[in-house]
């Protein structure tokens, strides 16, 4: 099955139409991904600087942990299609992507390290669903709201935290479920996706660390955000096949950062969600977030209006009480009191919302050495 990708090149598809896309197809730079030959394969572990385990296959899989593998390759493969197509721009100097020649020969460098290594996890997941003869996901088609380098960087830490996050749950998963040999794989991976996120921070002027303990997530949450991005109808297999709920997505702005959720200041402040949800629903609602490794932080949803099924909320976002830097994920929920991030999903009615909260710091461009 070839590999194919598209990049958003307006903003306009966000609105409901497309002004300009730019497509590629499974060219040189992705070396025959998914299913890359002995020779393919070798060579793309030596753009990654590194090979996956050559332990023995785990002789067992739990059928609960199956599809915690089949998101990770999911969502690998919506990263691989991600950074070949950011590399494609940057290449061809397209507008927005244009680049002093010095960094752009560095730029890419790295990010071909990174795709690399990104199709590796990918592999690797894909393997394990093999060897065990379990539905393995392919590439489908994506569209992303980048059309700069800047913004581009961005969405890749906004999606990097949600990753880390959810790996938290897959690990935790894998060990409920008696899996413990393949904890150690996403341990590592983990690892591996914090070294990303502080490059990513670093371009964009923040601190490379966001917070001491990183946000936690769901799997189900990060399956439906890169649902979100894929061209409908483009997947080569239906999403039921992964057995995880898909929610409508739970919006946190109108206009510029739309694509990948809301910066906003350190502070205490009330922030207006929607969402657009199979129908309306009559009972009070609450809007929780998750934020490091606290308790779910559940608050009244106030002023709800709907329109059809579209339902807006205001909700107080507070900051100061339990200092939410970094990645905050969102839910639209209706209750309160939850005991854990994995008891969010039941009473789940639309998520995630993305939150970034960061202070700024010089970049080391600016920096002066004596």
């Amino acid at each position: 099955m070839r590999a194919s990708f598209t990049l958003l090149a307006s903003a306009a598809m966000m609105a409901g139409s497309v002004a300009a896309t730019y497509y590629s197809q499974n060219g040189a730079i992705l070396g025959g991904f998914p299913n890359p030959s002995g020779d393919q394969l070798r060579q793309i572990e030596d753009r990654a600087d590194g090979t996956p385990s050559n332990a023995p296959p785990r002789p067992s899989l739990n059928e609960s942990s199956v599809p915690i593998f089949q998101l990770i390759n999911y969502n690998e493969n919506f990263e691989v299609a991600f950074f070949a197509s950011l590399i494609n721009n940057i290449t061809a100097d397209l507008p927005g992507y244009k680049l002093e020649p010095a960094r752009k020969k560095e730029i890419l460098e790295i990010l071909d390290t990174v795709l690399a290594q990104e199709q590796l996890h990918a592999i690797d997941a894909a393997t394990v669903l093999n060897h065990f003869q379990k539905f393995q996901p392919q590439p489908c088609s994506y569209f992303f709201p980048t059309v700069n380098v800047i913004e581009a960087f961005a969405f890749a830490d906004r999606f990097t935290s949600l990753v880390l996050g959810t790996l938290q749950d897959g690990a935790q998963g894998l060990a409920l479920n008696g899996d413990a040999g393949p904890i150690r794989d996403v341990s590592s991976v983990i690892g591996q996706e914090g070294q990303q996120s502080g490059f990513y921070r670093i371009i964009l002027k923040k601190k490379p660390s966001e917070k001491p303990f990183l946000t936690t997530s769901v799997g189900p949450f990060l399956y439906s955000w890169v649902t979100r991005w894929v061209v409908p109808n483009s997947c080569p297999f239906s999403l039921e096949q992964i057995p995880l709920p898909i929610f409508p997505v739970l919006q946190t702005h109108v206009g510029a950062g739309i694509g990948y959720g809301l910066e906003v200041e350190a502070k205490n402040q009330v922030i207006t969600f929607y969402a657009t949800l199979s129908q309306q629903y009559t009972g009070d609602l609450w809007v929780t977030y998750l934020s490091g490794l606290l308790l779910p932080i559940s608050k009244k949803a106030q002023n709800v209006r709907w329109e059809g099924a579209k339902v807006t909320v205001d909700a107080e976002f507070p900051f100061e009480e339990y200092l939410m830097y970094g990645l905050t994920v969102a839910a639209l929920t209706t209750k309160e009191g939850f005991g854990s991030a994995g008891e969010v999903v039941a009473a789940t009615l639309a998520a995630p919302g993305l939150i970034q909260v960061d202070d700024e710091v010089a970049s080391f461009d600016d920096l002066k050495f004596l």
